[in-house]
């Protein structure tokens, strides 16, 4: 059996976080493993207002053992994160695994949110665990916060970023630009960078029509790790997980009036 783990928040809504990385693990006929750093919440009764409890370090800690000493991840994600020891446990294990296939999805946002959750952790994620990753994949946001330039709002700046990051490490970097680059830019499709240290390339597909994509981000990067873990090259993981997600948001519903996930199972459709 294939086996891939996620480190990451818990959403109680069901649509991000490990839950949607689960849920990817499952449709790629991988066995999926979680160790919770937090749960999120969001308040009916305020406006959908997110909010996060941490998990205590020793509980992370008993969950890392479990998945890394007793069973043994092809591959491993990292989500959000949420606190200075969650960071340094990540690092700890993910290094000293011999099977180092990782991805580092560096969320630093609630999606509905303007600005990072905890902006102070974002250059200790960058120094522990760019180096580690097999790839990173931020989106817009992040990978301007990754980078340290502007906001990115044309594919130039997008390749501009990829560079910076994979200069600090990453062996390769996947930008998830899609919908907010096409409406920051003009362009008239959904359009992802995916750098190897080398060379550029442009991944594109048309737009879905949807303001559901409550967990968009999170589905994608764990597309790209049950790729890996089924050992596809890094490039060929990352060319199915576009292809994934965007079936998943062509299928996307109204969860509430607030938000609304994509459905990773409507791949089963077209493939």
């Amino acid at each position: 059996m294939i086996k891939a783990a996620t480190i990451a928040g818990s959403d109680a809504s069901g649509g991000a976080g490990l839950e949607a990385d689960l849920k990817t693990f499952e449709e790629y006929g991988v066995y999926g493993m979680a160790a919770v750093t937090l749960i999120a919440t969001m308040d009916p009764h305020n406006n959908w207002a997110h909010a996060v409890f941490p998990l205590e370090e020793k509980v992370l800690r008993a969950q890392l053992e479990t998945i890394f000493a007793g069973i043994g991840p092809d591959a491993v994600k990292t989500g959000m994160l949420g606190s200075s020891y969650a960071i340094e446990l990540a690092r700890e294990y993910i290094s000293a695994h011999k099977n180092r296939t990782y991805v580092l999805d560096p969320v630093m946002v609630c999606k509905g949110a303007g600005e990072a959750l905890h902006p102070e952790l974002n250059r200790d994620l960058e120094k522990k665990l760019l180096p580690l990753c097999t790839v990173v994949t931020p989106n817009l946001f992040e990978a301007a916060q990754l980078a340290g330039t502007d906001e990115i709002t044309t594919k130039e700046q997008m390749e501009t970023a990829a560079r910076i990051i994979a200069d600090k490490g990453a062996k390769n970097v996947f930008i998830k630009g899609g919908s907010k680059l096409a409406a920051a830019s003009g362009l008239s499709c959904a359009s992802d960078l995916f750098y190897d240290g080398t060379s550029a390339e442009f991944i594109e597909s048309p737009l879905i029509a949807t303001e559901w994509t409550h967990g968009a981000g999170c589905t994608v990067a764990a597309a790209v790790t049950a790729g890996l873990a089924r050992s596809f090259s890094v490039r060929e993981a990352v060319l199915l997980a576009k292809k994934f997600i965007t079936e998943s948001l062509s299928a996307s519903f109204q969860l509430n009036r607030w938000v609304g996930p994509g459905n990773p199972s409507a791949w089963r459709k077209a493939f």
